[in-house]
């Protein structure tokens, strides 16, 4: 016989309505920030409108899942009701990552002057590194795979980069000659940082369903000395 280990004795089974619709929340926020792309190089309004609607989609989801959980948790065991509990946090990050997405596409809309080149590289970056994290969180909840988690961690260092980047090229040269035009540029770069924060969560939280324990409390290696 083959021997269960306490982290996969205490999986969950085959996802519920919830937890499905958590998954659906994912792939449109996935698709929000697929959006930013098209917007950001084309100036599409066909891709605002797209972003626009997924951020009212991830809202309704959040609301629907925030009302139907408590019934819900009341009739499960402690394995089903942490995944409940995982749904929950889930969607409130994913509901954020679109209101974030939702600002950067409303700055970009609302400017009367077009971003310049090099910005629009590193926002299209950052941008496509997180619907990478999103489609990675995605197939990581579906499959249980602990490896989605993993590269969704080491994948937000690169948006940190990025946006580190443009803080550093914009607050010590541009504002050193007197130019300030890139700060609404620097609002959407940390919006992006901010959405790549919250899909970080998610790693965490399916760490957590998968193995039963907080990655927060993971003990940390010793230094070799």
């Amino acid at each position: 016989m083959q021997e269960v280990t306490p982290a996969a004795a205490a999986r969950p089974g085959a996802p519920d309505d919830l937890t499905k619709l958590a998954l659906k929340a994912c792939l449109i926020a996935r698709d929000a920030a697929f959006n930013v792309h098209d917007l950001l190089t084309n100036s599409s309004r066909m891709a605002f409108l797209a972003i626009k609607d997924c951020e009212k989609e991830l809202d309704l989801i959040e609301r629907q899942i925030d009302e139907r959980l408590p019934a819900a948790i009341t009739r499960v065991n402690e394995i089903r009701a942490r995944q409940l509990l995982t749904t929950l946090k889930s969607t409130t990050d994913l509901e954020r990552i679109g209101d974030l997405v939702m600002s950067v596409a409303m700055r970009v809309q609302a400017r009367t002057t077009p971003i310049p080149p090099p910005d629009v590289r590193a926002l299209v970056e950052m941008s496509t590194v997180l619907r990478d994290m999103l489609d990675l969180i995605h197939k990581g909840f579906t499959t249980l795979d602990l490896e989605c988690a993993r590269k969704v961690l080491h994948m937000d260092k690169e948006i940190d980069r990025v946006c580190h980047g443009m803080f550093h090229k914009h607050l010590t040269e541009n504002v050193a000659q007197g130019d300030t035009s890139g700060f609404e540029v620097l609002l959407m770069a940390q919006a992006l940082e901010r959405a790549g924060d919250h899909t970080t969560n998610l790693a965490e939280d399916l760490y957590s369903l998968i193995e039963g324990r907080s990655l927060r409390h993971v003990p940390k290696k010793k230094a070799v000395t």
